[in-house]
């Protein structure tokens, strides 16, 4: 009988630490939900006391998602604890998830503390934890170069203090697959009480290794699997929960392992997350990429056509991928439309269905087809666009081979109409040159990218922008039939977060 791996999501804590990939409460709320069909064991809704929005953000997801537990991280501290635990409190199900750091580097340079203050603090927390909860999660911070014989100190006490889940975090990407396999191999071997408790395993991709690091892992004795959606997190990410489970399942026999993961909403589950905190998958992703499933070999084409399995070694279906697209018209209905919604993972007030209507219905008199790429972008702009400081109200660009690119742009500032006009190198630098003017900007554009979301010349474009400013970082997303429209509303959003989170609500 193979053993049941957990799969613990991290894309709203971890995953959120991204830069420019933060997430409102609300838009949380519907990642969250959606993580539920996809039948995560757990997820981590957010670090409670980081700030009032990420408080919130857990406070939502455990009173209204059902299913998983829902975790909170905390310091090895009691402010952070209590945090957690005011956070969770109408959970179904409530995890405080605790750590410390065990390295000598870490323990040395940012605690200042000993071997011994470090273990001490670490039971004291998890016991603090379990005065709210029966379930408590402790993590070893850096343990991939922490001195093993200590972290099996640790290790022994957490789960002696009432910790039933450890985590071996690979905080910083450093461990090569052998030695991670071998360091739980010793935790499984040395520490008497371990079957006490989950061993679990947290690990960054700074060498391309998280996967690879997390699988040897569960080789060697790991019941669960912390991962974020399309691997997106901090520096160079998480290791990819798609491609964690997806390996499980594929390589089931030789694991004697798999997990409860519902796979064929994995596609469905990526799509979101990218589309709502813009981060784009590449085109050569593992398992949810653009090009996962594409062959453009002559020899690969023959053999796919006798059979799939001499070039697929898992199917489309298999994740949620489909070659049927539903797709709306003008003709479509309201009803239609909302059971599109649900099905896509989006659950919406009456309100918010109602506004993403109208703006179907007005881009079904632009084109002929709506697919549900082009609503994943309405959404994006019509529900989750934070309160505007600034929006566009009109813009006009001359362009053209012997024209010098000129923007008229007129945007409403605080509720005041300002109209200016400018020049740049092309069309979309005259723009964001007379909006930049205007708003008196200070941030910075790291990147401008620009895509049609569905084939054809009536393809609805997707603006997304990277802006930096003061060490913070953003993202701005704009689609429109206009790729012109598109650019401005993208640096648009970009600078209505800038100056969101100026008042402290993100």
């Amino acid at each position: 009988m193979s053993r049941r791996i957990k799969i613990f999501d991290t894309t709203l804590r971890d995953g959120e630490q991204c830069p420019g990939a933060s997430m409102n409460k609300e838009e949380k709320l519907t990642v969250a939900r959606q993580l539920a069909k996809l039948n995560v064991d757990i997820i981590e809704a957010g670090f409670p006391i980081a700030s009032e929005d990420d408080f919130e953000g857990v406070r939502l997801i455990a009173a209204e998602v059902r299913g998983p537990v829902i975790a909170g991280l905390a310091r090895a501290r009691k402010e952070d604890i209590e945090r957690a635990a005011g956070a969770l409190k109408d959970a179904e199900r409530a995890r405080i998830h605790t750590f410390i750091a065990t390295s000598e580097i870490h323990m040395q340079r940012k605690l200042k503390m000993s071997r011994e203050d470090v273990l001490e603090a670490a039971v004291a927390a998890v016991k603090l934890a379990r005065q709210f909860t029966d379930d408590v999660e402790f993590s070893a911070e850096d343990a991939s170069r922490s001195d093993v014989d200590f972290l099996c100190r640790v290790v022994e006490a957490a789960i002696r203090a009432g910790a039933g889940t450890i985590n071996i975090p690979d905080t910083v990407g450093y461990a090569l697959p052998a030695e991670f396999g071998e360091m739980i191999g010793r935790i499984m071997n040395q520490v008497p009480n371990v079957d006490n408790a989950v061993i679990s395993v947290h690990c960054h991709n700074d060498l391309g290794l998280a996967v690879a690091n997390s699988l040897a892992a569960v080789l060697s004795g790991a019941g669960q699997v912390e991962c974020t959606v399309n691997g997106i997190g901090e520096r160079a990410g998480n290791a990819s929960l798609e491609e964690v489970v997806m390996t499980l399942k594929t390589r089931g026999s030789f694991f004697n392992a798999d997990t409860g993961i519902v796979t064929q909403e994995i596609y469905k589950t990526s799509r979101l997350v990218s589309t709502i905190t813009g981060m784009v998958v590449q085109p050569n992703k593992a398992i949810v990429g653009a090009n996962a499933f594409a062959h453009e070999s002559g020899i690969h084409q023959d053999g796919l056509l006798k059979d799939k399995r001499t070039y697929e070694i898992l199917t489309p279906e298999s994740v949620g991928i489909t070659a049927h697209k539903f797709v709306l018209g003008k003709h479509s209905g309201r009803h239609a439309f909302r059971n599109k919604l649900t099905e896509m993972g989006y659950s919406l007030s009456d309100e918010d269905i109602h506004k993403a209507f109208e703006r179907f219905k007005r881009l079904a008199d632009q084109k002929k087809e709506v697919f549900e790429e082009d609503i994943e972008a309405i959404i994006t702009e019509e529900i989750y666009r934070i309160p505007e400081k600034y929006g566009l109200k009109y813009i006009h660009v001359e362009s053209g081979s012997d024209v010098t690119p000129t923007a008229t742009v007129e945007l409403e500032i605080d509720g005041r109409s300002v109209r200016n006009v400018s020049t740049g190198d092309g069309p979309v630098d005259a723009t964001y040159r007379t909006i930049k003017a205007m708003t008196q900007a200070a941030g910075h554009l790291l990147s401008y990218e620009v895509k049609a979301i569905t084939g054809g010349t009536d393809a609805l474009g997707e603006v997304t922008v990277r802006m930096e400013e003061g060490g913070r970082t953003v993202v701005g997303q704009g689609a429109d039939t206009d790729i012109i429209v598109a650019s401005a509303k993208a640096y648009l959003n970009a600078l209505n977060k800038l100056a969101h989170k100026e008042r402290g609500q993100i």
